[in-house]
């Protein structure tokens, strides 16, 4: 069963402390606070990723919590993106953190959010966890990157999945709704 009150207490420690507030940024659009509103049409293409890091290598994790409405997510949560290799790069953004970039082929490709028009905004969360050592991405990456689809998206298991790779805590995280 996926851990949603887990993701949500990471989510209200990053509320609290913005050393653990990961940085999102939609073209022009940051995510300054968490939870803070941006239209879909904003957020169609992967964000730009940063934190204050200056070495490692991490993992980014994209999770609906409210699928398919907040009030009755029985289909949530739902995969969004997994996307491991993230590195440190030279640049850093106007708030001074440092932007993660990466090469490596994606786990679950980037999918922008799309809650039904009859429903309340969603949260659209982000993870941040250090790249356990040994991580085999061609082992959890699709085949000549082929999309993943909808099925194995759906009730997305995250602890299962954090298990199974050997994930760490969460270092960072932040959300935007939608």
């Amino acid at each position: 069963m996926p851990s949603i009150p887990s993701v949500e207490a990471v989510l209200s420690a990053a509320e609290k402390d913005s050393s653990k507030l990961l940085g999102l940024a939609f073209g022009e659009q940051r995510i300054t606070t968490p939870g803070q509103y941006l239209p879909r049409s904003d957020a169609k293409k992967e964000p730009q990723i940063s934190f204050n890091v200056s070495s490692g290598t991490y993992i980014v994790i994209n999770l609906d919590l409210d699928t398919p409405f907040p009030s009755l997510s029985f289909l949530g949560p739902v995969l969004h993106w997994i996307h491991p290799g993230f590195k440190p790069s030279k640049n850093t953004t106007v708030t001074g953190e440092t932007i993660l970039t990466t090469s490596a082929p994606f786990v679950a490709n980037y999918i922008g959010p799309s809650p039904p028009p009859v429903s309340s905004p969603h949260r659209y969360v982000f993870l941040l966890y250090e790249q356990p050592d040994g991580f085999d991405v061609e082992k959890y990456a699709p085949k000549n990157g082929k999309p993943v689809g909808l099925w194995p998206r759906i009730r997305y298991d995250l602890d299962a999945f954090a298990k199974e790779v050997n994930l760490g805590p969460v270092l960072a995280a932040n959300y935007f709704r939608t």
